[in-house]
C-alpha cells in the first residue's frame, strides 16, 4: 500500500464494521427481509443508479445528471411497502438472489462521523421458474453513517458496468 493510501485508510476495528455492515446488508436482502433492512438505511439517504454512456470517453461516461434510480428513504420505504402488495409485477414471482460484496476500500471523510466505503458488487438473480437467470456487476460508491446504533447507509451510488442491462427490471435493491 502507498503512503498516499494508508494516510486516506481507516483503522482496521472501522474497515472490519463496514466489512460486516455490508455484508450484514447483502444476506437481509438475500433472505427476503427487506423491512430489516430499512432500518439499516439513515434517514437522510439518498440512492442512485446513474446512466452510463457507452459511446463517451471512460472519465466522462457516468452521467449524474440522469438516473435509473434516484430514491430517497421515503421511495425506498414505498419500493418495499409495495413488494407485499402482489401489485409489484416485476417481482412477482419474488427474485432469487445472492449478492457478492468484495473490494471493499473504507476512507474517512471530512466528517468524523462518516465514511465512505467502495465495494464491488455481483448480483445474482433468479425468478420463480425462469430457467435463466441474470448476473448484475456494480461498483457501489457509499457514505455510510456510524451511529450508536451501528452503521446507517446515508448515501449509495450503483455503477451498472453494462450500459445496456440484460436484465428486464431492477426491481431488487443493488
Amino acid at each position: 500500500m502507498t503512503a498516499a493510501a494508508t494516510s486516506r485508510a481507516v483503522d482496521p476495528v472501522t474497515h472490519t464494521v463496514i466489512a460486516q455492515f455490508l455484508a450484514h446488508e447483502a444476506r437481509l436482502l438475500d433472505e427476503g427481509r427487506e423491512e430489516e433492512w430499512l432500518d439499516l438505511l439513515d434517514d437522510d439517504l439518498l440512492y442512485t443508479v446513474p446512466s452510463r454512456q457507452s459511446a463517451e470517453p471512460r472519465s466522462n461516461e457516468i452521467n449524474r445528471a440522469a438516473w435509473r434510480i434516484r430514491d430517497t428513504k421515503a421511495h425506498v420505504r414505498t419500493r418495499v411497502a409495495r413488494l407485499n402488495t402482489g401489485h409489484a409485477y416485476s417481482e412477482v414471482p419474488p427474485s432469487r438472489t445472492m449478492r457478492l460484496v468484495g473490494s471493499i476500500e473504507v476512507v474517512p471523510t471530512s466528517e468524523s462521523d462518516v465514511v465512505e466505503a467502495h465495494s464491488s458488487l455481483l448480483l445474482y438473480r433468479q425468478r420463480g421458474i425462469d430457467v435463466h437467470f441474470d448476473l448484475i456487476p456494480c461498483r457501489r460508491n457509499d457514505r455510510i453513517r456510524l451511529t450508536d446504533k451501528g452503521p446507517r447507509l446515508l448515501v449509495r451510488e450503483v455503477i451498472l458496468t453494462e450500459t445496456s442491462l440484460k436484465t428486464a427490471n431492477l426491481g431488487v435493491f443493488l
